[in-house]
């Protein structure tokens, strides 16, 4: 098995701090990342050891209202998979570029990197391989230093 499971579900909100609080309060999960940019403002909560919920709320987006009619909701932005390795992770990334379903750039955000691909119907996903189990330092996105195709940076 190349997946140990999801890793995270991003979720486009009307209102961050309202949901936030709902998570925390009713679930107890904690808030490992917050950015307040009122661009995009969105949080990640850890809800298990290698997941989380990642809203993000942008101004006047039209599916930050959920709706409440099955398969019409709307407000999913992607979901991501985690490797279950590093060997995983690079099998599945050659995988992909081999169906050219990406084009194989991995991305550094601190506790984790990430590639993302395009499924058979359009959905952009995300594949996540978790380099710091506490998740601190997770920042924006940087490309990866990259040596002859391969992830060299931030290996574990």
């Amino acid at each position: 098995m190349l997946l140990s499971g999801v890793n995270h579900v991003a979720i486009v909100t009307r209102d961050l701090d309202t949901f936030v609080e709902f998570y925390t309060d009713v679930f107890g999960v904690d808030v490992v990342f917050r950015d307040d940019d009122p661009r995009l403002r969105h949080a990640i909560l850890r809800t298990g050891p290698e997941s989380w919920l990642h809203p993000a709320e942008l101004a006047g987006n039209v599916h930050a209202r959920a709706k409440p009619d099955m398969f019409q909701r709307g407000h999913l932005d992607h979901i991501a998979l985690v490797a279950a390795d590093r060997g995983a992770f690079e099998t599945i990334r050659k995988r992909l570029i081999e169906r050219q379903a990406s084009d194989g750039l991995v991305e550094d955000l601190g506790a984790f990197q990430s590639l993302w691909f395009e499924d058979p119907d359009g959905m952009r996903g995300e594949i996540t391989i978790i380099v710091d189990p506490t998740l601190a330092g997770i920042h924006e996105p940087r490309p990866l230093a990259r040596e002859t195709g391969t992830a060299t940076s931030g290996q574990t």
